[in-house]
């Protein structure tokens, strides 16, 4: 059992050693510099310039009125490059038409709001229209906080709209990354009829230190990491992202529809 006075003096012996020798910490933080993109991802995953984003035309909403929000997004759109936290269209992969979706965690850690809520509902919508199999690449930090209780209302309204398709049908293929937590893992990224994860990812609803405190117990070494939800059935296969691509592939072919 962990008691608070032992968590406050791990954390204090924690923070001393940071503080005598933050190397680590820095070295860690240069690996990151060049974060993989939402567009890196679809560079590697779809057939070169075969990716169609959607016209999602989603007006700006800020329904808490939230201080600094709507400036926020605007610098982060100019830094990124996108709208918000997901893009999503239609590509081909190893020649197979598909509806897919990338989420990006350089955009307030690819948090899921109104716009993301509307990019899943209009992917799954699409793909249910055309007979498209449909793939979403999860990393997200949960909900958007800016926009309460409308942000948690995504997560009913990605579910039913993944639901429906999959009803009729459709094949949905979730590709959970790192880190994949909160509203979107609560929702979306864990109903798929085939998920994979990519090597190492953190999935889970809250943090494991979260968990920690709240439980006053030790958790299991890898806990809410890919290979640790493999062995308790949650995702189907464990996949290094050099090789994602080349089995959406196989997966793809082996439940293509016929015509």
């Amino acid at each position: 059992m962990i008691n608070a006075v032992d968590n406050r003096k791990d954390k204090f012996r924690r923070y001393k050693k940071l503080r005598k020798d933050p190397t680590p910490y820095l070295e860690a933080l240069e690996k990151d510099d060049k974060p993989y993109t939402a567009f890196d991802r679809i560079a590697d995953t779809a057939d070169g310039g075969s990716f169609e984003s959607f016209d999602l035309s989603c007006p700006e909403l800020d329904p808490l009125n939230f201080t600094g929000y709507l400036d926020k997004k605007k610098t982060l759109e100019e830094e990124t490059g996108i709208e918000d936290a997901i893009v999503a269209g239609t590509c081909t992969i190893g020649g197979y038409k598909t509806v897919l979706c990338v989420m990006d965690k350089r955009f307030m850690m690819a948090s899921m709001g109104i716009y993301v809520g509307e990019a899943v509902a209009k992917a799954a919508e699409y793909a249910h229209e055309n007979k498209l199999p449909l793939i979403i690449f999860t990393a997200s930090g949960g909900a958007r906080m800016q926009e309460g209780i409308v942000a948690l209302m995504q997560m009913a309204k990605t579910s039913a709209v993944i639901e429906k398709f999959k009803e009729e049908g459709g094949l949905y293929i979730s590709v959970l990354t790192d880190p994949t937590t909160g509203g979107v893992s609560a929702s979306f990224a864990m109903l798929g009829d085939i998920t994979l994860a990519e090597e190492d990812a953190l999935i889970g609803f809250a943090g494991p230190r979260v968990i920690e405190q709240t439980i006053g117990e030790k958790l299991p070494k890898g806990f809410q990491r890919a290979d640790f939800l493999k062995e308790h059935g949650h995702v189907d296969e464990v996949v290094k992202r050099s090789v994602i691509r080349s089995k959406l592939i196989l997966l793809l072919k082996l439940h293509e529809r016929k015509q």
